[in-house]
């Protein structure tokens, strides 16, 4: 878990960082299987996804959510350091949405405690 602490905003965030190395021990612990074997497994499906998706193929995983692509059009855009206008041309963007089911636990464990950021004692606004 690393904390990031905003400078434009009087919170501190809480950002977990799960790693594709987390999620194989995580898994392994929870099935009995090696993590070697769960390692090939996450990097295939890793690979499948990103060839779907340079396909324009939609993945969907009911109860979880859908992997899509997205045109961008382009559009006018600065750089922020020297404040120059630069044309941000057309690009293809991924995509994931949450189903329903996944948006439903988020918000039922904010609502049973587990905060989603959390104020700084000096700074906190009602």
């Amino acid at each position: 878990m690393r904390l990031v602490i905003s400078g434009y905003q009087p919170y501190i965030y809480l950002v977990p960082n799960v790693t594709k190395q987390d999620l194989i021990q995580e898994i392994a612990r929870s099935t009995g299987y090696i993590q070697s074997d769960i390692r090939t497994v996450i990097e295939e499906f890793f690979g499948v996804v990103a060839s779907s998706l340079s396909t324009r193929d939609n993945i969907e995983m009911r109860g979880f959510g859908t992997f899509s692509v997205k045109s961008r059009k382009p559009r006018p855009a600065r750089n922020p350091r020297t404040g120059e206008e630069v044309l941000l041309s057309e690009r293809t963007v991924p995509i994931f949405k949450f189903s329903a089911d996944i948006k439903t636990r988020l918000n039922e464990s904010e609502l049973q405690g587990v905060p989603s950021k959390v104020s700084t004692p000096n700074t906190a606004r009602a």
